[in-house]
C-alpha cells in the first residue's frame, strides 16, 4: 500500500523529473484538464477526491523519503491547479493565464502560503499551501474575467 500511495503522491515517474518537477506535475493537471473536460460538479467531486488522497499519499510518501514536502511530491501542484481552475472557463490562453498565476504563487508562497505550509505538518501542510496558491490564482483570474466582462 506504501508502494501505490507513494506513486500517487509523485505522480508516477513525473515527481521523479530531475528538474522542475512542480511544473511538470502542473503540466500534468494542464492536460488533464484540456484532455478531459468536466462539468462544475465533476471538476469539484475530483478536486475533492484529489486533495483527500493527496493528502494520505503525501503523508506516506513523506516518511518513504525520510524529507518534509520532498520536491519528489506533486499530487499537491496537480490539485493545486485543478483549484486554480475550478468555475473557470477552459479556455487556452486563460488556462495558460491560471497556469502562470498558479506557479507564480506556488513559488514566491505570499500572502499566508508560506506561513500555511510551515503551520500544518504531513500531507496536510504539504497540501494546503499549493491549495492557497490555487485559490489565490482563481481569484485574480475571476476579477480578470469579471473586469474585462464589463
Amino acid at each position: 500500500m506504501q508502494g501505490l500511495l507513494k506513486h500517487i503522491a509523485t505522480l508516477g515517474p513525473i515527481g521523479y523529473i530531475p528538474f522542475a518537477p512542480g511544473t511538470f506535475g502542473t503540466l500534468t493537471a494542464f492536460f488533464c484538464i484540456l484532455a478531459f473536460p468536466l462539468s462544475f460538479q465533476e471538476h469539484l467531486i475530483f478536486f475533492v477526491a484529489v486533495a483527500m488522497l493527496g493528502s494520505f499519499a503525501a503523508t506516506s510518501a513523506e516518511r518513504a523519503f525520510a524529507q518534509k514536502d520532498s520536491s519528489k511530491i506533486i499530487i499537491d501542484e496537480f490539485a493545486g491547479f485543478y483549484m486554480a481552475t475550478l468555475c473557470l472557463p477552459h479556455r487556452l490562453p486563460l488556462l495558460i493565464a491560471t497556469f502562470i498565476l498558479f506557479r507564480l504563487f506556488d513559488i514566491l508562497k505570499p500572502l499566508m502560503i508560506r506561513k500555511l505550509e510551515k503551520t500544518l505538518s504531513y500531507g496536510i501542510g504539504v497540501m494546503a499551501d499549493d491549495i492557497l496558491a490555487g485559490i489565490y490564482a482563481n481569484m485574480v483570474v475571476q476579477v480578470y474575467l469579471q473586469v474585462t466582462v464589463r
